[in-house]
């Protein structure tokens, strides 16, 4: 390549004259060399991704993790089914219920109130009546639905004007029925699982009732073989079967059954010594807010303590002697509710 510059000028005389100028040539040897600039590399980097996996949320009245993949279940609220303790006509319901409290009552005998909410039950019974001890008992389980056949004036004012959700035959539907195999009054039952899908409104979520230890823990206390325990004319009998890490319930002498000849068993058993004051119709009314002593069995052990409740509203709260919290295996758990002045004897 080269670059030509040309002149060109006229004179007076009037001859053209032209010059032509030797044409300037940059050679190509001299001109700056040409640079090729790349665009920049492209770098791209992906942030780090860090997956982690939240464990199963926990049932609050066991302790025991979701396993069935339904974790809205610990959302649902507790079916409390009050069931008669009779040796004629054996319950249903106890091994599947998350706890069992045992209260006395009137005529010196004992009568359950089953609490449902992991897992229901399709036939539960025989389905009684409440007490005004209800109310308080039942208080720390979040507005439960009660599962009772009713009871006299003074009862059901109270159950119908406390936070309980009355559940008995006039708002129960299909969720309670008649058996045929045996007479009533001990032939009503309910359904649990129907109990959840026909209540009233008003039911709430349960809190936590208990402190649970870790499953890799030991149990707390000292070795014990079981206990007995004395609830007015029924003996209590519950003995540690090690083999299958539960304990084994007998009354009144004889294993205790249900009516599917299943023995009744529980992972823990939490013996509240109370005050019974007088109650209406001469039913004894257990005072379940305060202070007394407690005894824990679990895992093959005992620990003795203190329970401690400042309202109805509150779990019982258990401190063994030495002041550390008394901690549960997860899983069930039987509550038994004698009166106090020697009516509890660990083995």
């Amino acid at each position: 390549m080269a670059l030509l510059a040309a002149c060109s000028s006229s004179g007076g005389s009037g001859a053209d004259t032209s010059t032509a100028s030797t044409p300037n040539t940059i050679e190509l040897s001299t001109l700056p060399p040409t640079v090729v600039t790349e665009p920049p590399a492209t770098t791209t980097t992906e942030a780090a991704t860090t997956t982690s996996t939240l464990p199963p949320p926990v049932y609050p009245l066991t302790g025991l993790p979701v396993t069935d993949g339904n974790e809205l279940a610990v959302l649902r609220p507790v079916v409390v089914a009050k069931v008669g303790n009779y040796d004629a006509h054996p319950q249903s319901g106890a091994n599947l219920a998350d706890v069992v409290y045992e209260e006395i009552i009137n005529d010196n005998v004992s009568r359950f109130a089953m609490v449902f909410q992991s897992q229901g039950a399709a036939e539960v019974g025989p389905i009684r009546s409440g007490r005004l001890q209800d109310v308080d008992l039942l208080g720390s389980l979040g507005s439960p639905i009660l599962a009772w056949s009713g009871g006299n004036g003074t009862v059901t004012r109270e159950i119908r004007d406390s936070d309980l959700v009355d559940m008995s035959p006039n708002f129960c539907g299909s969720a309670c029925f008649r058996v045929g195999f045996d007479k009533a009054p001990y032939n009503l039952y309910f359904d649990i699982n129907k109990a959840w899908e026909q209540a009233p409104p008003g039911a709430g979520i349960p809190p936590q009732q208990f402190q649970f230890r870790e499953t890799s823990a030991a149990p707390g206390g000292l070795p014990s073989a079981g206990v007995l325990v004395k609830m007015d004319s029924y003996s209590i009998d519950w003995t540690w079967n090690a083999t299958s890490g539960l304990y084994e319930r007998q009354q009144n002498g004889r294993a205790d059954k249900e009516r599917s000849g299943e023995l009744v068993t529980t992972n823990n058993v939490v013996v509240l010594e109370m005050v019974y004051n007088k109650g209406i119709s001469n039913s004894p009314d257990a005072q379940s807010t305060g202070t007394g002593q407690v005894w824990v069995f679990s895992g093959g052990n005992m620990v003795h303590g203190t329970w401690s409740r400042p309202d109805r509203l509150q779990p019982f709260a258990l401190t063994a002697d030495d002041g550390t919290p008394i901690l549960l295996t997860p899983g069930r758990t039987f509550v038994q509710l004698p009166r106090t002045g020697g009516n509890v004897t660990p083995k």
